[in-house]
This record gives structure tokens, sequence and C-alpha cells, in this order.
């Protein structure tokens, strides 16, 4: 469905931005009826998508042209963060604090409004984020068993995704992946890029048809969690990059 212009990031033509030199990755995709640009929610990238038959300067040229848009949306990155004790993580849309102890059990627990950790601080990050991991797991599992039960369809394989650019995505052999850091996103939100995909198993594509299915499967506001992840969804980057 997509080829990606380049396999090798050494290769990506770059363009500057905001006096930052940014590599451009360029994707064909079939379905693809127009160019987009977006910036990588890490700020490292440029992602251009294009339709087939669209020659590779005409992507460059777009991606120049959007460079005072690229701008505004690289100042809007959050800065990544260290972990520590005292730091803020947010989870299931509400800020933790996480509390470090050395002399507790390595292991995280889980307390109202905090993370309590032991162990050694330099293993903190990855302790956090396997516990994270294993939280998103469950939790979109029980959304994806909820989804399809109300799809009327069978529960596809679920994987958890650490892509940069995509929050879920559903393949043609109807394996959905969805992006971990949604664990740390508030429950409507997760949610909704879980009733996405499953909309994607009826309809491949952003169809009326698919909208309309969309709207049917999901029980919340849509466009107040579209307009969430516009707004927020770079600051899920934030602690793990």
């Amino acid at each position: 469905m997509l080829d990606w212009l380049r396999s090798d990031p050494r290769q990506d033509p770059t363009i500057e931005v905001g006096g930052v030199l940014l590599p451009v990755q360029v994707r064909r995709n079939a379905l693809a009826k127009r160019l987009t640009l977006r910036l990588a929610p890490d700020g490292k990238a440029v992602q251009v998508t294009i339709p087939r038959w669209t020659p590779t300067r005409e992507a460059l040229a777009f991606a120049r042209q959007g460079a005072p848009w690229l701008e505004r949306q690289l100042e809007r990155v959050v800065p990544a963060r260290s972990i520590a004790d005292g730091t803020m993580i947010p989870f299931r849309g509400l800020p933790h604090a996480v509390r470090h102890d050395p002399a507790q059990p390595r292991r995280v627990r889980l307390e109202e409004g905090a993370f309590l950790l032991g162990g050694p601080a330099d293993s903190l990050a990855s302790r956090l984020e396997r516990w994270l991991r294993g939280e998103a797991l469950t939790k979109l599992r029980d959304d994806l068993d909820y989804y399809c039960a109300r799809a009327g369809r069978s529960v596809p394989d679920l994987g958890l995704s650490s892509a940069q650019r995509r929050w879920g995505s559903c393949s043609t052999t109807g394996v959905i992946r969805i992006n971990w850091r949604l664990i740390m996103a508030p429950d409507a939100v997760r949610r909704s890029v879980v009733a996405h995909e499953v909309a994607h198993l009826e309809h491949f594509d952003h169809s009326p048809q698919f909208h309309s299915a969309l709207r049917a499967l999901f029980e919340d506001n849509l466009h107040d969690a579209d307009r969430w992840l516009k707004r927020e969804g770079r600051s899920l980057y934030a602690h793990f990059g």
C-alpha cells in the first residue's frame, strides 16, 4: 500500500525550517488524492504523503512551500525531558508525579497521582515505559473487544506501535496496531483511535461510509478527541521519544 521513496534516512533530502535542517521523508500512498504535509511528533523530520503518480520534485517543492507552517509547528514541539524524582507524566489524561526512593522495590506501583519506584535512578525511564506499555496493552485489548463487538466483527490481532507519525494503523490482513503512548492520553482519546481502526476493518479508506461507521461505533465526541490529539499529541513524546 505504501512505498517509501528512500529506505535509508541518511539519503533523505533536507529543507530548512526555522534555521534547522530537517530530513524530508516522502511516501507514496495508493489511496492518497492529494499531497499532505506534517511534522513528525518529535520535530525531527518532515513527512510528505503523495499519490503514486506525483513526481518527487513536486513533493519537495510542496514541503518547501510549507516551511512557514512547519516552523510554527516546530515551535510547538515539546522538548525531550528526563525522568527523575518529581517528574510529572500523564496517565490516562491526568498528571502523575514520579516518586523515586532507591530503597523501595524496583517495580512500578501506582498510587493516586503518583508512580512509585525504587531501585537505581538510571533505569527509571525504561522501567516506567515497560509498565506503561503493559497498561496500554491491557486497556487497548479491552477497547478492541468492545468496539469489535459493537461492529459485529471478530477481534483481530493487536500490536503496540511506537510510530512517530501515526496513532494507529490497520493492515490489509486485519492486524491493528495502536501507539502505546495513548495510555497517557484521556481515555476517550485513546478509545477514539481504536474505534477509528476498527471502522477500517470494514472500510479501508476515509470515505463517507467509513466516517458513518466510525460515528456509529464511537460513543463520545470525535471532534473533541481529534482536537485533543492535534493540540496535545506531541506532548506524549516528551519523556519517551
